[in-house]
């Protein structure tokens, strides 16, 4: 009865970090390139009281033991790179891609970080940042009196400039890839994912090239989350949660019981 006490509030904490993570991407249903998480469990170490394979007193192998576990743990919080829904916004600088890129972003400490958000502006020197003011690593800029910018599927920055009928390059995006998406690194937030030594290095290219993606301007990517799913995923935690709260109070009642008993 004590060990049930303690598998069922295994239980119990690995809910509740299931559902603050659900609680986590229903918050962010409508941030731009989110990419939404789900909880991995792994049961916990088992007491062995009859190993299987055993002889028995006459000599027979016994074909079946008696192993009693000690309940669960979240093992990984895993973030899915599916692809979200791409929304149309008419803003030429707001570039959504169409496949497993990333944008680099240069942080304030000088370090390298990788988004999927694409909602870019042009600062006051017509260089292209982020909505935090954080510089794309491309060198990308805008000349201040441009009167039109068109970006192609392949990065190519155009802008027109007045008394000119032919536009000018401006540049050309280039994006990254990782051996493993799940492996970055997203505590700083601000839509921005850091290397780890879990994702690997990244791959630069060119969009439409090593299957890094094509870009699509005018358009970004919504979060991949999608609300009935995650609120199928609550109920489910919830029910779980309130299973794993049942045992712990059956087990008390039992503990009762026993400490009630007289001769």
């Amino acid at each position: 009865m004590i060990r049930a006490l303690f598998t069922a509030a295994t239980g119990m904490i690995g809910q509740q970090t299931n559902i603050d993570t659900i609680a986590h991407n229903l918050a962010n249903v409508n941030t731009t390139g989110f990419k939404k998480s789900k909880v991995n469990f792994q049961d916990l170490l088992y007491e062995t009281v009859k190993p299987a394979g055993t002889e028995s007193a006459n000599g027979d192998i016994v074909p079946e033991g008696i192993q009693i576990g000690h309940g669960v743990k979240p093992a990984s919080v895993a973030k899915l790179f599916t692809q979200g829904n791409l929304i149309q916004t008419g803003n030429p600088l707001d570039l959504a891609i169409e496949g497993q890129g990333f944008f680099q972003i240069q942080l304030p400490d000088g370090s390298i970080g990788y988004t999927r958000d694409g909602s870019f502006r042009k600062n006051s020197e017509g260089a292209l940042v982020t909505i935090d003011g954080f510089p794309l690593t491309d060198g990308i800029s805008i000349p201040q009196d441009a009167v039109e910018v068109t970006v192609g599927n392949d990065g190519t920055v155009f802008a027109t400039t007045p008394g000119s009928s032919t536009p000018t390059n401006a540049g050309q995006f280039q994006l990254v890839r990782f051996v493993n998406n799940a492996g970055l690194d997203a505590r700083i937030g601000h839509n921005i994912l850091l290397e780890t030594g879990a994702s690997g290095t990244p791959t630069p290219g060119s969009p439409g090239e090593e299957g890094i993606g094509f870009l699509s301007s005018g358009f970004l990517e919504n979060s991949n989350v999608q609300v009935v799913e995650e609120i199928l995923n609550l109920i489910i935690a919830q029910r779980a949660y309130e299973a794993s709260s049942k045992v712990i109070q059956t087990s008390d009642e039992m503990l009762q019981v026993a400490n009630n008993v007289r001769r």
